[in-house]
Order: structure tokens, then sequence, then C-alpha cells
């Protein structure tokens, strides 16, 4: 019974994509989804259509008028969190709607999927990371962190269907609501918190909030974690935006607060706000960043400023330091950069989050950006 359930919510995975090739979507490009035979679990087959990008070339500015490259989807409200599906489109979740859309590398319009009840979008709460499960080909399932009227927690479901809580009861504040999700080498679901506007919690072992957590699939805490039956990884942190793994499966995380990108290093402490804490971790502060998400390629690290309205990149050493001073990627020209994903060709996906910014919007905004990275980051120590 259980290998027909993998099978059906399989072919459900798969039913929901077609679906959104026809007769909704509409190629604008060459593209097409990967749906012959088995679908790839690490990259697209060697026949893809979508271009790699060639990251000796820089993003090319469009004329006034012209249709930007880069701009693979439009008109969106606030898309927060993003992951990429087999087929090389990816799942983009709004944070002040709930909608989760799904949105195409050859710029065809944006496909809406469902929508996720009960949210609370105040304090820059809503709909925030999303992940698909480790086992997606087989159980089509994915993982969201959503604000309620109550509290934060982490959301199971199937594209079009039901959401179920598996973690309920992550403290929700006025502010710092956190929600960034990914998944590990190990298949352990890793959890970013924020510290809801009160920094004491983030210091306080038996709190959830201002806290890297780590779950099963199921949402039982990880066995292995330090504080045994606990989910806390680490503590001390202001508001964790991002999170990514490099080659050697290593997690690096960003704070929006406190502006950090650091290492993560299990039952570290990151001292926030005014404390000491572990001084052997690697970390570096990006002042007035307003830091969002991040993404590695190579040691090249890539991360999102709300506030900066640029990418910042940064050298990583083998320890996880920091080399040299991080320069500046498509500063001024789209915003306020948020989320960052690289998919397994080597570009860049980046949300925007214009709309909920103190500046006026762009008739276009907010967007999806798939870039090529600067030169550098093909250069990068490997």
């Amino acid at each position: 019974m259980r290998n027909l359930g993998r099978l059906a919510a399989a072919g459900l995975a798969l039913g929901l994509l077609a679906g959104c090739s026809s007769p909704e979507y509409v190629a604008a490009g060459p593209w097409r989804p990967q749906l012959e035979g088995p679908p790839p679990v690490v990259a697209p087959p060697e026949d893809t259509d979508l271009p790699l990008p060639d990251p000796g070339e820089p993003s090319p500015t469009p004329e006034p008028g012209a249709e930007d490259p880069n701009v693979v989807a439009s008109g969106l409200d606030t898309p927060w969190g993003l992951a990429l599906l087999p087929d090389g489109s990816a799942i983009v979740g709004e944070r002040r709607t709930g909608r989760i859309v799904q949105v195409f590398p050859d710029r065809s319009p944006p496909v809406e999927l469902m929508t996720i009840p009960g949210l609370d979008a105040s304090g820059d709460g809503g709909l925030l990371g999303v992940a698909l499960s480790p086992t997606y080909n087989e159980d089509a399932l994915v993982y969201a962190y959503a604000t309620t009227a109550t509290d934060n927690r982490l959301l199971r479901f199937t594209l079009g269907g039901v959401p179920q809580a598996i973690v309920t009861g992550i403290p929700k504040g006025a502010t710092g609501n956190g929600g960034r999700i990914a998944f590990g080498p190990d298949d352990l679901l890793y959890v970013g918190t924020g510290d809801t506007g009160a920094p004491e919690l983030a210091e306080d072992s038996g709190s959830l909030a201002g806290k890297v957590l780590r779950f099963d699939i199921f949402g039982a805490p990880a066995p292995v974690d330090p504080l045994g039956t606990s989910p806390v990884l680490t503590r001390g942190h202001s508001n964790v935006t991002g999170m990514c793994f490099d080659a050697a499966d290593r997690l690096f995380i960003t704070e929006s607060l406190s502006d950090e990108f650091s290492l993560l290093e299990p039952g570290a402490d990151y001292g926030w706000r005014d404390r000491p804490g572990n001084e052997e971790v690697p970390q570096r502060e990006f002042p007035d960043a307003g830091l969002g998400g991040c993404g590695i390629i190579n040691r090249v690290a890539f991360l999102g400023a709300v506030d900066g309205e640029r990418i910042w990149t940064t050298i990583l050493d083998g320890n996880g330091d920091t080399v040299g001073e991080p320069e500046e990627f498509l500063a001024g020209t789209y915003g306020r950069l948020r989320t960052v994903v690289v998919d397994p060709l080597g570009a860049l996906w980046i949300t925007t989050s214009n709309l909920d910014g103190p500046d006026q919007p762009a008739p276009t905004d907010d967007r999806v950006l798939r870039v090529p990275p600067p030169a550098e980051a093909g250069g990068g120590v490997s």
C-alpha cells in the first residue's frame, strides 16, 4: 500500500506540472518541461532546451522599453519563498497573499497553483519559506513556513492539496518572524526563525524564537540535535532570512536584523543582541543591508540585500570565513532583492520585494529574476 501511495503522489505531481503546460501554460521561448520518463533528481537531462548562462558575460541591460531577459515573471505580490521544480521551472510563494505560483525560465506567464489560507501577513509574516520534500519525485510534498493569527508553523501539502500543520507554536511577534526553511543533504528540515521583537527569546534555549531548528520529514525533532529532544540546533539569532549549503554540505545563514552572514555550527550561540556569542564561529556583518536569502556557487556566496537593493558577493575560504571585501552585483537595478537560489545550471533565481518597501514600486513589480552570475563566480576557489 505504501508503494501505491507513492506512485499516486508522484502521478499527482506530474499531472499538475503537465496541467501547467496545457492549456494554461503557453510556451514563450525554447524551454519545455522535462516530463518524458522519470523526472530528473538533480539537474535536467543533457538534451534540455534550458540554456546554461555564460558566467563570462555580464547580465544584459535592456534598452528602454525593451523586454528584460533577466525577468522571468512580473506582476507578483511580495514573492518570498522559491523552490526549483525537477522540470526546470520554479514555485514561488507570495508572502502577503499566500498564493503559490509556478514560474518558467522562458518568461511564460505565471500559473497560479493554490493559495494557503489563514495567514497573518502583519509584522513581515505570512507565507515565507518553501521547500520541496527530499523525495519529491515520489511523494510530491511541499513544505512551507507560515504565520497565522497565533503562531508561526510548518506546513506540508501537495500542490493543490490541503495544507497540514506538522509543527505549531513557533512564537509570533509584531516583527521579526523569520521564516526560511531548507532540506539539508541529510534529508532533515532546517528552519530559521526570528526573535519576534523580543531579543531575550533568542538566548532562551527553551524558546523556538531566534533559532535554527532541525526536524525530520514528519516534524519531529532530529534525534542528533545538541539539546536532545529539542529541535534547537543553534540560538542567539536575530531574524533568519536565508539558508544555503555549499559544496562541502556546510550550512550558512543570513539574518536581516543583525545583517550577519554566518557559518552554522551546531550548538553555537550567535549572541543577539549585544551579547557575546561563540567568537570562533565564522561571521561577517553587512551593515544596512537588510540581508535576505543566499546562494553559493563554488566558494562564492550571493546575498540578497533588501534595504541595500543589491546582491552582495563574497568569497569563502576553506574554513567558511569570508575573504577580502565583498562586491556588489545588480546594485540599484531591480530594487529590494530578497531570495537567492542557485539552479543546477548555475543561474541565480532572485525575487524582488518592492511592494512591501518604502518607495514607489515599478509597474511590473514584484518580479522573479533568473540571472547569469558575474564572471568571478566561475572562478571561485573550489
